[in-house]
């Protein structure tokens, strides 16, 4: 669907040019009515022909989506749908949500049709595939749970009326959970990684939500519609003969593959560079502009392996100098600033390669454009606003900071100011740590097999 609608927007007419200047999926705002593609479709309650209104949008602290909505003018049915139009993601999300006042409730939720919610404590469950994708709240969940068990309820109870005293008890249990006379847990599970549990403390870490990422299994693949390619039988790849493409060639070279736009969806290429950085590993440089929207984007991927032990980066920042250190940010890589109580999981940033300034400006542009601006009310926008503007405060150099780095996979470096530059200056310390069995659970070393793979079980 994306690569549809890219196409169709980034048509070129008998100018050459550029159709269209705008993005696809542009920031969520009240001047988008020129956006809304209308289609008659058939009404589910009366079977006459009703209107679908489409719109596809960017949701801020989220990613694009297309949002549609069914009336009938016969009968005045109507219906609101969400649909994820991002990518698939690499892995899936779990997030766990304890639910402890009825503040909580409030919580936006951005849920895909390929998500899974359960609340263990009334024994809740609502399976993938079962309900369409919605942007919804945790009440609005609950709600929408006790409506469709209370559809029919009369006449289950002239027919079944045991089963309907069952569903009336159930339902009381589902009402009680919305006073949250005693905490419970939310619990939404997607394979695509396209759901979200909104964070009321942004940019500070939530101690009543965790979040984890895992990676899919092959019927989850194939529930998504992604299936391994058999290259050996299809031909695609043909093996290289030795020494006829060199690593030496692949140093100076640039390759270019095409690909879409992450801001706008539309047709872009990028450019890749395998790279060598003195003191530690090669690494891929892939970087994109898109001639749609100007977007620019530049990620680096590590060449190497996983190391055997995680690592941890302590920078103390005082100086101007301090913020002109090279840094490389692996996608396994985490952030952390203490004295901000800030905490910056691995996915935020994709793996970049940049210096310690560039790192912060990265966080706080991240944070500036990616909030609920219009939505939020009054204090958190002032509590938001503060917070922006002790980072300014930080590139001032107005307040000192440590910024910590920590990647489980080994595939993160910092530069030392040190004449030696193998060895940590004074203001950094580097730390090797032996991953836990949930860090290693993250990376997918826990499935691994390095011996014996070549047997079938």
């Amino acid at each position: 669907n994306n690569q549809a609608m890219s196409s169709t927007a980034t048509s070129i007419p008998d100018g050459g040019e550029t159709a269209r200047p705008e993005p696809i999926f542009r920031e969520i705002n009240a001047q988008q009515t020129d956006e809304v593609v209308e289609i008659e479709s058939a009404c589910m309650a009366c079977f006459q022909t009703g209107t679908t209104r489409l719109l596809p949008t960017k949701i801020p602290f989220f990613r694009e989506v297309v949002l549609m909505s069914f009336r009938c003018e016969h009968c005045g049915h109507t219906n609101n749908e969400m649909q994820s139009a991002s990518e698939i993601q690499k892995s899936g999300i779990k997030i766990e949500l304890q639910v402890k006042s009825v503040a909580d409730l409030n919580r936006r939720v951005v849920r895909s049709d390929n998500s899974c919610v359960s609340i263990p404590e009334v024994e809740l469950e609502i399976p993938v595939q079962s309900q369409k994708g919605e942007v919804t709240t945790v009440e609005g969940i609950i709600e929408r749970t006790i409506a469709g068990l209370s559809q029919d309820q009369e006449k289950r109870r002239i027919d079944h009326p045991e089963a309907a005293a069952s569903i009336d008890a159930y339902v009381d249990r589902l009402h009680k959970l919305k006073e949250v006379a005693t905490p419970f847990r939310l619990l939404l599970e997607d394979i695509s990684g396209n759901s979200f549990i909104e964070n009321p403390l942004a940019p500070s870490t939530d101690p009543q939500l965790k979040t984890t990422h895992f990676t899919r299994s092959q019927q989850q693949n194939e529930q998504l519609g992604l299936y391994e390619q058999n290259h050996e039988e299809q031909h695609l790849l043909k093996p290289i003969a030795e020494d006829e493409w060199p690593i030496e060639n692949l140093h100076g070279e640039v390759l270019q593959f095409p690909t879409n736009c992450p801001n706008c969806q539309a047709p872009c290429e990028t450019n890749m560079k395998l790279t060598n950085i003195p003191h530690f590993k090669e690494v891929v440089i892939m970087a994109t502009v898109c001639g749609t929207c100007g977007h620019k984007t530049n990620e680096v991927k590590s060449g190497g392996g996983v190391e055997p032990q995680g690592v941890r980066f302590k920078v103390q920042i005082t100086t101007k100098e301090d913020l002109t250190r090279d840094v490389l940010k692996s996608e396994t890589c985490s952030l952390s600033i203490p004295e901000l109580d800030l905490e910056v999981g691995p996915h935020a940033l994709c793996g970049r390669f940049t210096t310690v300034e560039g790192l912060l400006v990265a966080m706080r542009d991240q944070l500036d454009g990616t909030f609920f601006h219009d939505s939020a009310d009054d204090t958190t926008k002032q509590q938001m606003q503060r917070f922006l503007n002790t980072f300014d405060d930080i590139m001032k150099l107005e307040r000192i900071i440590t910024l910590v780095l920590e990647d489980p996979a080994g595939n993160t470096y910092v530069q030392s100011l040190s004449d030696d530059d193998s060895e940590p200056d004074d203001k950094l310390t580097v730390e090797r740590y032996d991953r836990t069995f949930e860090d290693n659970e993250e990376l997918g070393l826990n499935d691994m097999k390095t011996e014996g793979y070549e047997q079938k079980e």
